[in-house]
């Protein structure tokens, strides 16, 4: 019998493994990025108040097109910047969740950027 290895476990333990470098305060909240098979989500966090300063994601009403592909990577991340921007944020700390820095994930932080977002 073949064995798979567990994806999901070893993501979520290179996630903890970020997490215990990264974390969020009220003039740098933390840039959190969740990918699934077919959609993308970020959300801002200042994590010294357990606060969810802004959200976007691939799944809300508004979004047009696929949410399982770089562009739409990019969208969400440029949404959650002029997100941020509106509520004053202009710097945070990327929290890339456990995955590579390839592909969505850096379409998702290279929108931030061009939305004005530094990190």
């Amino acid at each position: 019998m073949i064995k798979r290895p567990d994806t999901k476990a070893q993501r979520a333990k290179r996630h903890k493994r970020v997490r215990s470098k990264v974390s969020g305060t009220p003039e740098r909240p933390r840039l959190c990025v969740f990918r699934s098979e077919n959609h993308i989500y970020a959300q801002i966090i200042d994590d010294v108040n357990g606060v969810t300063l802004a959200a976007a994601s691939s799944v809300e009403k508004g979004f047009e097109g696929n949410g399982g592909n770089k562009e739409a990577a990019r969208k969400v991340g440029q949404t959650v910047a002029e997100r941020a921007k509106a509520k004053g944020i202009e710097s945070v700390v990327f929290d890339r969740g456990g995955y590579v820095y390839h592909g969505r994930v850096q379409e998702l932080a290279e929108g931030a950027r061009e939305g004005g977002l530094d990190f």
